[in-house]
């Protein structure tokens, strides 16, 4: 394969060959020459195409790919103009957003105010952070097609950080007509105007999905700074394949059947360590959180003192050495909002970070009047991250005394059925574990899992008025130490109510060939900047 320099002056040479006479290429065989494409094998197969319904990150991965955001985080955790610019008035209630020259979604369309504020109002109805600016919304308007007018009712400063915010669940901008699509319902066309086009006629759902370089799009002059700054794609085509199994993928990698694996099982690295041309790395150094979610709808876990039971049946130590094995790729940490956050504190985490207590666990559980219920525990089999989890939480709740019903299905599945709200034993489920970057977690606003909103709530639907009212505290606090007291609080409220069990930090290294260069250090994986060079 040819870098975009190499190509080009490759390209002046034939055409003037073939002016000439002195070579015989055929225009297909010469674009075929050209084409330069990166295979992939991302964390998980690619079904839920709609990124505003779900938080699972391989659709927030194919959002990146699509769509593009009205403003993003640098790797400064800054936010900063993406789509638009903006001014905010002197007393904080008027956001006015200016759309920049060149924007056009993949269907020829030019992007407007109006896709803006579609695409903003079905967020705001299903994001943690955006439901709290809607509540505090007087209008949002597009007086017209560059510009954006969001008026709020009250002041609400973490608004452009919330905006900004690079996972769960960034407000992706998407044409009016498929925007003006019901939150309660998914998608059904997939037109953006990000770097990349979804070549729909190639996705195999689960199993493959490509990308197309989207020619019309205009990168920001800025350098690219995680999902801020200008979007250069270097490769005509990305290719996401699904290989489940882990050690066939590192073959596949080093064979060069691949080009990039997102997480490599730490057991398996002394396989490629050693392959000269292959790099292993950590993508970023904040890396991930791993934790538990109980469902609040249904037995047995609608009880407070039996979700206590299950935390203090669980130890972070055990859990975090099975899944990673090697201490330097984990921490126990009992910080909701991770430990290297300036909101991280391990107040009131002993139950976490001491080992478990399955003596305490089995008296809670008979405070409770646990009655033998099996707990549904959905047990995702293809995802290095995920896989261990289920199976060691299984085996530490089955001894402090509870009935588990292990139900093991691929990640997508997980995803899929995580949405529904009926009985487990119609379907539903009790509990689950996934894993969520650092800064998805590091503050009330963004860390779905602290939303007390029920039926609006991050799936598990917990009803939850006095953190409701915390995060609105930590809203109205004025300045850092402030929010950090307000942050102290709801960090002791969640080991109290068990909204989720925080089991701990993790990293998890990526692997690429050296001929993959320039990948921006960020914890999303992003393919625009990346240049793939000749083997």
């Amino acid at each position: 394969m040819l870098n975009l320099k190499s190509a080009l002056g490759t390209t002046r040479g034939l055409a003037a060959a073939l002016l000439t006479g002195s070579a015989l290429i055929a225009p297909g065989a010469l674009a075929a020459q050209e084409e330069t494409t990166i295979t992939a094998v991302m964390h998980s197969g690619l079904r839920v195409l709609d990124p505003v319904i779900t938080t699972a990150h391989i659709t927030r991965n194919h959002g990146y790919m699509i769509y593009d955001v009205l403003t993003a985080v640098d790797e400064n955790f800054a936010p900063q103009p993406q789509m638009a610019d903006w001014e905010v008035s002197e007393d904080g209630l008027t956001y006015t957003f200016t759309l920049r020259d060149g924007l056009v979604f993949h269907d020829g369309a030019p992007v407007t105010g109006a896709d803006v504020v579609a695409s903003l109002s079905r967020w705001g109805q299903k994001d943690s952070g955006g439901q709290l600016i809607f509540d505090r919304t007087a209008s949002l308007e597009a007086p017209d097609d560059k510009t954006v007018v969001w008026t709020l009712s009250e002041p609400f400063a973490p608004l452009l950080d919330v905006i900004s915010k690079q996972s769960a669940v960034p407000p992706f901008i998407m044409p009016a007509r498929v925007a003006e699509t019901s939150a309660d319902e998914t998608i059904t066309e997939y037109v953006g105007s990000g770097p990349f086009v979804f070549n729909e006629a190639e996705y195999e759902p689960g199993v493959n999905v490509t990308y197309e370089k989207f020619d019309d799009y205009v990168p920001r002059d800025e350098p690219a700074s995680w999902m801020a700054g200008g979007k250069m794609v270097n490769v005509d085509r990305v290719v996401w394949t699904t290989m489940p199994d882990a050690l066939t993928a590192l073959n596949a990698l080093s064979a060069g059947e691949i080009d990039y694996l997102e997480q490599v099982q730490i057991d398996l690295m002394p396989i490629i360590e050693g392959n000269p041309d292959v790099t292993v790395e950590k993508r970023d150094e904040l890396g991930y959180v791993t934790i538990g979610r109980p469902n609040f709808l249904h037995p047995p876990f609608d009880n407070k003192l039996v979700r206590q039971a299950a935390m203090a049946a669980l130890d972070q130590e055990s859990m975090l050495a099975t899944m990673q094995g090697d201490p330097e790729y984990y921490n126990v940490c009992g910080a909701i909002f991770g430990c290297s956050t300036p909101l991280g504190s391990e107040e009131g985490s002993e139950p976490l970070t001491g080992g478990a207590d399955p003596e305490a666990a089995r008296a809670l559980l008979e405070e409770a009047g646990y009655d033998g219920t099996p707990v549904v525990l959905m047990a995702p089999t293809d995802v290095v991250s995920l896989i261990n989890q289920p199976v060691v939480a299984a085996q530490a709740l089955r001894q402090a005394g509870f009935e588990v019903d292990l139900q093991s299905m691929d990640w997508q599945s997980v995803v899929q059925r995580r949405a529904q709200q009926s009985a487990p034993g119609e379907g539903g489920w009790n509990m689950f574990f996934t894993n969520w970057m650092v800064p998805e977690v590091s503050d009330p606003l963004i860390n779905v899992m602290v939303n007390g909103r029920g039926d609006d709530a991050w799936f598990g639907w917990p009803t939850d008025p006095e953190i409701e009212d915390l995060r609105a505290e930590f809203v109205a606090a004025d300045g850092a130490d402030a929010q950090k007291e307000v942050a102290m609080k709801i960090q002791e409220h969640v080991m109290d109510n068990v909204n989720y069990i925080m089991m701990g930090e993790y990293i998890i290294p990526q692997a690429r060939r050296n001929t993959i260069q320039n990948m921006i250090p960020s914890p999303v994986p992003v393919f625009w900047n990346m240049t793939k060079e000749a083997e």
